[in-house]
């Protein structure tokens, strides 16, 4: 679990530092038959953000952690990126794509940690 957690603390690190916006983390480990522990969902304002935002994440991760991605796809269109690491999934998203499939809201039941945006 202590993996975990640090995986969540780098991949928040890591979309901070490129100023991705609206980071929420649900915590989805006391729901039955969810898929991974943690999502973490953010969005950048355009494609060329939602990419360094992905990449920032996959180099952190890797660097420090020395994990990649079970698999990563969105990475060309960069509209919506999906990071799989296991234990736990990072979605960015522009924003009008987030707006319309609300992961937020399809996960309602999980506990929600807002993290504020990079100053």
């Amino acid at each position: 679990m202590e993996e975990t957690k640090g995986l969540v603390n780098t991949m928040v690190e890591a979309l901070q530092e490129k100023k991705g916006q609206r980071i929420v983390c649900l915590d989805l480990t006391k729901l039955e038959g969810s898929i991974c522990q943690y999502f973490i969902i953010a969005q950048g304002n355009t494609p060329t953000q939602v990419s360094a935002l992905s990449d920032s994440v996959w180099d952190l991760v890797s660097s420090r952690l020395h994990e990649k991605p079970l698999g990563a796809i969105g990475m060309k269109e960069a509209q919506w990126i999906a990071m799989d690491y296991g234990t736990v999934m990072l979605h960015i998203f522009v924003p009008a794509i987030r707006e319309y499939y609300n992961l937020e809201n399809l996960w309602a039941d999980a506990d929600v940690t807002e993290i504020p945006d990079s100053i």
